[in-house]
């Protein structure tokens, strides 16, 4: 009855393509058939820290994480490329909220073996400030966190990690500036009953968000802060 009901609705509301946003085909797909083979996961040598795709694969390290990172470890799934940064756009603002479950189940099949390995006791989505919140209506990092989280069996927070300053957009700044934008932007409210923490955005490019994030959750008293995004940009 089930499976009927869900076939039902597919045809009443099919699903859209996260990669040409036409509906999915063969419907009932999450994921057009010829536009699958457009959304790869990174292989090959990658970042120790970050996970950031590597040129070389004698190198360790990328060269943002030569520099110190408050966060211990994270995972990136795709690199930050056009046809991810096109999706990516529509979750943000386009209001397809449902690329972002996507992006969640996908990320759990991709890196449940990491997470395994990391076994947090709680997933923290990076925090919209409430003004953007409200003009956005939803925020796209507890989408991904919370469909990442049902597939793992992870519960997720939304309510200890506080986003407390409004920032200027992070796209169009370096990374000084992405850093001295971030300062103060995020609290802990109440006491934080976790020491062992996945953090959870779209995108990652310099760290800047992932790690003042990571220091607020460390002065509170965490002892590992990993982080998961759908997107990771490549090395410098």
């Amino acid at each position: 009855m089930k499976k009927v009901i869900e076939t039902f609705l597919n045809i009443l509301y099919p699903r859209r393509c996260p990669v040409c946003h036409d509906i999915a085909v063969p419907v009932g797909q999450r994921i057009c058939t010829t536009c699958r083979d457009k959304l790869k996961p990174i292989t090959g040598p990658r970042c120790y820290k970050c996970s950031k795709p590597l040129a070389h694969g004698e190198q360790e390290y990328c060269e943002n994480c030569k520099t110190t990172h408050y966060f211990d470890q994270g995972i990136g799934i795709f690199t930050y490329g056009s046809v991810l940064r096109e999706s990516l756009f529509q979750l943000k603002y386009g209001n397809r909220q449902e690329y972002g479950v996507f992006y969640g189940q996908l990320a759990a099949y991709y890196s449940k073996n990491q997470i395994r390995c990391w076994n947090p006791q709680i997933i923290i989505p990076i925090p919209l400030h409430k003004k953007k919140m409200a003009k956005r209506g939803y925020n796209q990092a507890e989408i991904i966190a919370s469909a990442l989280g049902k597939e793992l069996g992870l519960k997720t927070d939304i309510k200890t990690l506080q986003r407390t300053i409004y920032t200027n957009p992070q796209k169009d700044l370096g990374y000084r500036e992405r850093k001295k934008n971030l300062e103060h932007a995020f609290e802990v409210r109440g006491k934080l009953p976790w020491k062992n923490i996945l953090l959870v955005d779209d995108i990652y490019t310099t760290g800047a968000t992932i790690d003042s994030a990571a220091k607020v959750l460390k002065t509170a008293g965490a002892e590992k802060v990993y982080f998961l995004t759908v997107g990771i940009g490549t090395d410098a």
